[in-house]
This record gives C-alpha cells, sequence and structure tokens, in this order.
C-alpha cells in the first residue's frame, strides 16, 4: 500500500500543478478587471467572496470598494517592499518560502498515509495497561467531586418527598427520582462519575459563598436555596490536587496518547521504509 501511494501522489500533484498554471490563464484573460496597481490586477470574479448576495446595492459599493482599496494597499506596500529589499533578504525569505512549501507538501502526504494505515482501534486491556505504567503522570492539577444533586424550584410541589428520596440509599427511590427529573431545573443523579469541583461551583451558586474546604468533603446531604431554588447534594467521594486521576476520568485522554504514540511509530515506519526502498532502488545514494 505504501509504495503504491508513493509512486502515484508525486504524478497527480505535477499533473495538479501543470493544470493550476494553464487553465486560468484563459479564463483570466476574458474577466473584467476592477482595478490595478502596476502590473497586478484585481478581477470581478474575486470580489464574488466579498460581496454576499442579497444585500443592498449601495452595501454592495460600500463592501466592494472596502476589499479594492485593501488590496491595493497591501499590492503598493508589496511592490515598495520587494524594490527596498536587500539581495540577501530577499534570498532569505525565498528560502523560507521554498522550505515552507516543502513542509506542507511533506505534511500533507503524511498524514494521507497515517489516516489510511493508522489502527484507531484501542482494547480496554490497552487503556488499563498504559494508565497502570503511567499513573504519576496523570496527577490531578484540579479538585474533583462523586456527586448527586437536585436543582428544583422554590414552588416544587413534592419538595418534601423528593428529600426523602434523595436521602434514601435504596434503588427504588432513585428511580422515582429518575421519574421526576422533567420536573427539576438541573440534575445529576448517578454519582459515579468524576466532576471537577470549578463546574460543581457553576451549577450549584451557593456553594460559591462556602469555604472550599468544608465543600471538599465527604457529606451525605446538604441542602442550599438561593433566588434561583432548592440543591440537594450528596458528596459521595472527593479527590484533590495532586491525588492520582481515575482512570474514568482520564480515558479519552489516554485514548489521544495512545493513538499519537501509534502515529509517531507509524511515521518512523514510514520514512524508513522510504529511505530503504530508495537505497534499494539507487534512488538515494550517499557520497
Amino acid at each position: 500500500m505504501f509504495k503504491k501511494l508513493f509512486i502515484i501522489f508525486p504524478i497527480a500533484v505535477f499533473t495538479s500543478c501543470d493544470f493550476i498554471k494553464i487553465q486560468p490563464k484563459k479564463e483570466v484573460q476574458q474577466e473584467v478587471v476592477v482595478a490595478s496597481v502596476g502590473n497586478e490586477k484585481l478581477y470581478q470574479s474575486e470580489l464574488e467572496g466579498v460581496v454576499p448576495k442579497g444585500i443592498s446595492k449601495q452595501d454592495s459599493t460600500v463592501l466592494a470598494k472596502s476589499y479594492i482599496t485593501s488590496w491595493a494597499r497591501q499590492q503598493l506596500f508589496l511592490q515598495k517592499a520587494e524594490k527596498n529589499i536587500s539581495e540577501g533578504q530577499s534570498n532569505e525569505i525565498e528560502q523560507l518560502v521554498k522550505n515552507y512549501r516543502q513542509s506542507l507538501y511533506i505534511n500533507d502526504y503524511k498524514e494521507r498515509l497515517v489516516k489510511q494505515q493508522l489502527d484507531t482501534i484501542i482494547t480496554e486491556e490497552e487503556i488499563t495497561l498504559y494508565y497502570e505504567q503511567n499513573k504519576e503522570n496523570f496527577k490531578l492539577n484540579e479538585e474533583l467531586l462523586q456527586l448527586k444533586y437536585i436543582h428544583f424550584g422554590k414552588d416544587f410541589i413534592d419538595k418534601k418527598e423528593t428529600i426523602k428520596k434523595f436521602q434514601s440509599d435504596k434503588e427504588e427511590d432513585l428511580q422515582d427520582l429518575e421519574n421526576l427529573t422533567i420536573n427539576f431545573k438541573d440534575y445529576h443523579l448517578r454519582d459515579s462519575t468524576w466532576i471537577p469541583f470549578e463546574e460543581v461551583l457553576q451549577k450549584i451558586p451557593p456553594f460559591r459563598t462556602e469555604s472550599k474546604q468544608k465543600l471538599l468533603k465527604i457529606s451525605k446531604f446538604i441542602q442550599k436555596e438561593d433566588s434561583l431554588g432548592v440543591y440537594l447534594v450528596a458528596v459521595k467521594d472527593v479527590l484533590k490536587r495532586n491525588d492520582i486521576a481515575p482512570l474514568s476520568y482520564i480515558e479519552p485522554n489516554i485514548k489521544q496518547l495512545i493513538l499519537h504514540k501509534r502515529k509517531l511509530e507509524l511515521i518512523r515506519e514510514i520514512e524508513k521504509t522510504l529511505i530503504d526502498d530508495a537505497i534499494k532502488n539507487n534512488i538515494f545514494k550517499e557520497y
């Protein structure tokens, strides 16, 4: 697969480049010129993407005029710069442009190969193994909480019953609460998910006036009120800064790390194959 792509891609690139060089010249000769600066011309077609369809003639004229003026200013600066640049500076810029152009081609080609060949399937076993081997690299830089909470309005009819069920550890009471969620302003009833402390403060405004030390404690029941309603909170567990992040919380990050590692390994393999094939076919020689 790799060899085939390597041979075909340059042909496709040069063919498309030849087409680009030849074709537009025929079209440009027939276009309407709307402005010029020296030998450089601005064509009517270049204004089509600038002036939206459906606007008034007056607005269209203003936008077109603004674009033409901006284009002219850029061309005038460019022409002045080209006249006043030294030969050494000019050569340096040309080399930078050449290097950048080569990087764009190479990186685009690599990305295509990686997209075609990279194995993106990651098993749970791989994720767990990576986590266990790199635990010390996954220390938290924020506090996390496992909690359940409910936010309902002050005029909520089933307030007492809801508080009672919220304090219960029975699964049937939790299911009853889930059946009432349409009446809640916000809720999080399954407490297995880790939530950043700052996110908790956003969801429960009354907590913002409490001390952080007080909130970062396991608590079976907290009730708070404000002008927006009533908040019921139960903190099941807490992780503090520099604690090891739980696997469930950083699993998406680990997947990205594994994919990135695979990508780097694949690129190294592609580069090695490229060199080996070039030597084998007498394309690359060292003197």
